[in-house]
């Protein structure tokens, strides 16, 4: 990782990490009420994917379409809800947020629903290895 990259306090605060791309960290959201994943360039600075380079910005739809599809088929998601807000974080990060049909938001969006629930430590531990596992076969993650 970048000397100089640092991640965004609410992203350190609200997640744990999973592993890896080259460039990229993956984390665990602690909202256990829907399975979320964030992707996070480690190249500091960005607040937009137009703002990444090239080669970057491929590579990083590359990972989320990997991380979109190893969640949908891990999971049985009705709907991979893939979104880079950034409204509350300026840094550039990736949401992939597996839905459900009967999840406590749907139809509807997540955020402002409900408050967050917090997994409890096996489960968190739980969900973050069948993750890395379903991770584990992506190219460049560790």
């Amino acid at each position: 990782m970048p000397e100089n990259f640092t991640l965004h306090p609410r992203l350190e605060a609200d997640t744990i990490t999973i592993g890896r791309f080259p460039e990229t960290l993956v984390l665990l959201h602690r909202d256990a009420r829907y399975p979320w994943v964030i992707l996070v360039p480690t190249l500091p600075g960005i607040r937009e994917i137009h703002e990444l380079p090239h080669e970057v910005r491929h590579r990083l739809l590359d990972e989320s379409c990997g991380v979109a599809a190893a969640m949908q088929a891990l999971l049985g998601a009705t709907k991979m809800n893939v979104a880079a807000l950034g409204n509350m974080v300026p840094q550039l990060h990736l949401h992939h947020v597996a839905r459900f049909e009967g999840d406590d938001a749907w139809p509807g969006a997540i955020w402002g629903a409900h408050p967050g629930l917090e997994y409890t430590a096996e489960a968190l531990e739980a969900r973050r290895g069948e993750l890395r596992g379903a991770f584990a076969a992506l190219p460049g993650f560790g």
